[in-house]
């Protein structure tokens, strides 16, 4: 939304030898900013610009994170369904091998039009490959854990989804940790918001969990063992 905004804040105050302040016009359409005299502010007195738009707190943290990570609160305390019921969900409606899950506000299909996460349709989107090498993408209510949709998935060439397949298959060979069961044991720490495959190097699952106290945790979960560590490399992001 466009708007067009003068902000004029002046201290003013009648003192000898009066000078001027200089207030800031700022225009968000896209004009460029002027400086407009205000006569009556005290001579030598320090001018400080406002700035729109600028919503920095002292922390360091705009109100847009802050807006995000509100989100991201009310996402995972409303998920009624965990991760690993999601793609247990997700597994009976397509078989195959679950890849990956992700909570997700989903407003399309609702009429919200507000920015704040509330009233939208909390969503699980899993990833499976099926036995005949084809991707799905299924969603499930994280409410109710009814699946809303499902669909197939296709790379712009067949190969890519030839490749990913192939390694796939190779990272989970042999008597593999599931997604589920990757889901599961990432529980322990903490609410699990997404987890993936990562068949890249050393193949494991990667999991996110978020605290009750709204702190965000990456971890890699053994994909012969289970075991949990702490994902360092997400660190240095």
């Amino acid at each position: 939304m466009k708007r067009n905004l003068v902000i004029a804040t002046v201290t003013a105050a009648a003192l000898v030898g009066g000078g001027t302040a200089t207030a800031l016009a700022v225009a968000d359409d896209g004009g460029a900013p002027s400086r407009h005299p205000a006569v009556g502010a005290a001579s030598g007195s320090e001018t400080e610009d406002v700035r729109d738009g600028d919503d920095t707190h002292e922390d360091g943290e705009d109100d847009d994170v802050r807006a995000d990570g509100r989100d991201d609160d009310r996402a995972a305390e409303s998920a009624k369904v965990t991760a690993a019921d999601a793609l247990a969900a997700a597994l009976r409606h397509t078989p195959g091998t679950a890849t990956s899950a992700e909570l997700e506000d989903d407003d399309s299909d609702d009429g919200d039009d507000g920015d704040d996460g509330r009233g939208d349709t909390l969503t699980w989107d899993a990833d499976i490959l099926g036995g005949t090498g084809v991707w799905h993408s299924v969603r499930v209510d994280a409410g109710t854990g009814k699946v809303l949709s499902s669909g197939t998935e296709r790379e712009d060439d067949d190969a890519d989804d030839a490749d990913d397949a192939a390694r796939v298959r190779a990272a989970l060979k042999d008597g593999f940790v599931s997604a589920v069961e990757a889901a599961k044991a990432a529980a322990a720490r903490g609410t699990v918001t997404s987890v993936e495959l990562d068949d890249d190097g050393s193949p494991a699952w990667e999991a996110e969990t978020r605290t009750a106290g709204g702190t965000d945790q990456d971890w890699l979960v053994d994909v012969r063992t289970a075991q949990v560590t702490a994902d360092r490399s997400s660190d240095d992001e």
